[in-house]
């Protein structure tokens, strides 16, 4: 089957960083797992882990769906990716492919509404008020992919208002037409941007990028009391920072569940089921920002550039492959 991988963790300038190639047919992030997952000598690593797409075959205990179905999900760290014809992946964590959404615009959903999902509701239970503050969430990166979903999300399933951070003209726009009450330049400082607004301290920050650098910022604006969540990996987060206002902090990352076989991984097929359902009402948008076209290495290289430039809105979608 037709596939892209590579076999050593390069620059993505390098023609080699991604290729081309052809694997026996199999019976998913991307740009960090590029960077740190160096494939064993001699084999093949292949990344991607959204994905829409039709049930081929079925394993003999599966129950759930039937060839045929029109599907969607995020696949799982410890399998190879959706970048190739065929993958392999436990139906637990699949969703009902939206039937209002084109493939490439349902593909864009399901990691990052997992994500934010699982952030808002989960993480920071942000349906349970924190004494004294803002009905408010900060959500930092507001025109990325997971920032797009979790604004939409907040904006249409609670009363929070939702303040986001953007610092382009055209990524302030992008997240204003996805629900954003506010936005604020995250090039200046967040603590004096959000009080400028007159809300108050906000009750929830969700922090999707740059927290390292955010954090002392984060920190002076949350209410006591309140919740911060994140998904990045900032290399020496001072979190003593957080300890006078007592704010709980809180990791997500949505392969916990499909990585440790988690009692309720099952949550996670039904969180994009309803997902779905929110789409097809179009009480949600897809968040695609670029189609790259097919599926090749070429292709994806572009797409890997754009995304560690940070210059990307949205996600980005690639679609098929040449015959």
């Amino acid at each position: 089957m037709h596939a892209v991988g590579y076999s050593a963790s390069l620059p993505i300038e390098n023609d080699a960083s991604l290729m081309d190639i052809d694997l026996p047919r199999l019976n998913p992030v991307d740009t960090k797992v590029r960077v740190r997952a160096q494939p064993a000598p001699g084999d093949w690593k292949v990344l991607g882990w959204d994905a829409a797409g039709t049930i081929e075959a079925i394993g003999p205990d599966a129950t759930l769906f039937k060839p045929g179905d029109k599907v969607f999900y995020a696949g799982a760290l410890g399998r190879p990716g959706t970048n190739a014809e065929f993958h392999l992946v436990d139906e637990r964590i699949v969703g009902h492919k939206p039937a209002s959404l084109s493939w490439s615009e349902a593909a864009a959903i399901p990691l990052t509404s997992i994500t934010a999902w699982e952030a808002l509701f989960d993480r920071l239970d942000i349906r349970k008020p924190v004494p004294g503050a803002a009905n408010a969430i900060l959500i930092v990166g507001g025109a990325g992919g997971v920032g797009s979903i979790a604004t939409q999300l907040v904006r249409q399933l609670t009363d929070l208002t939702v303040i986001t951070t953007a610092s382009r003209p055209e990524t302030q726009a992008w997240s204003r037409a996805l629900g954003a009450h506010h936005v604020v330049d995250h090039a200046r400082p967040l603590a004096s941007e959000v009080e400028a607004l007159g809300l108050g301290a906000p009750a929830f920050v969700f922090s999707t990028t740059n927290t390292g650098s955010h954090l002392a910022e984060i920190a002076k604006l949350i209410a006591p009391q309140g919740r911060l969540a994140l998904i990045d990996d900032p290399a020496t987060p001072d979190v003593s920072v957080l300890k006078q206002k007592s704010v709980s902090l809180h990791w997500e990352f949505m392969f916990t569940r499909s990585m440790f076989g988690t009692a309720d991984i099952a949550e996670q097929g039904r969180l994009l089921n309803e997902v779905a359902k929110l789409l097809d009402a179009g009480t949600l948008r897809t968040t695609v920002g670029e189609n790259f076209g097919t599926i090749d290495a070429a292709n994806l290289r572009r797409a890997h550039a754009l995304l560690e430039s940070g210059r990307a809105k949205g996600k980005i979608v690639l679609e098929g492959f040449r015959r």
